[in-house]
């Protein structure tokens, strides 16, 4: 189990290193292959302007979960790290409870399970009711990788402003992320 304190260092070497790292919710999950790394400092965060309601979660103990909507139909996943910084949990491998997955997700191919923060945590069954929970606690399981990757990292995706901001890392080559690194 990877311990709260790997989570109190700055997100975007959070960010890296979670990367092969398996994350399991309620059994359900695999390998991550694409994350994003966000800040205070950053335009693009929710915490940007300070607390709010919303993003409360980012502000509490590293370690924990930060749970979303977005759009108002997806929610989406973040590690918190120090406070008002987080890692999105873009993709994943699927590997365990597969059958689960393809269940929630409608039968779409495995390539499309977790391709993406949205569909991740409909693969997963993450919704507002994990926001605030630790990660290190059911119903998650993170299980540090046993191995290094070849991580790539480049501009973060769907975001205006702070978008050269070099803060998403991939698995280089994985056919699951939500779309090529450029």
């Amino acid at each position: 189990m990877i311990p709260p304190s790997f989570f109190s260092r700055p997100a975007p070497d959070v960010a890296r290193d979670l990367i092969g790292a398996t994350l399991l919710v309620d059994g359900v999950g695999g390998p991550l292959v694409e994350v994003e790394a966000y800040d205070p400092t950053d335009p693009a965060s929710h915490s940007f302007n300070g607390p709010t309601p919303r993003n409360a979660a980012m502000f509490g103990p590293p370690g924990h979960a930060y749970v979303y909507k977005i759009y108002g139909i997806h929610w989406c996943l973040n590690f918190v790290c120090l406070p008002g910084s987080a890692v999105l949990i873009r993709a994943l491998e699927p590997a365990q409870g597969v059958h689960l997955m393809l269940e929630r997700r409608g039968g779409v191919a495995d390539r499309q399970l977790c391709s993406g923060p949205g569909k991740l945590c409909q693969a997963l069954d993450v919704t507002i009711a994990q926001n605030g929970l630790p990660l290190d606690a059911p119903p998650f399981e993170l299980i540090a990788r046993d191995t290094e990757h070849d991580v790539a990292t480049g501009p973060r995706i769907g975001i205006t402003k702070g978008v050269e901001t070099p803060w998403r890392f991939v698995r280089r080559g994985s056919p699951y992320l939500s779309k090529p690194l450029r």
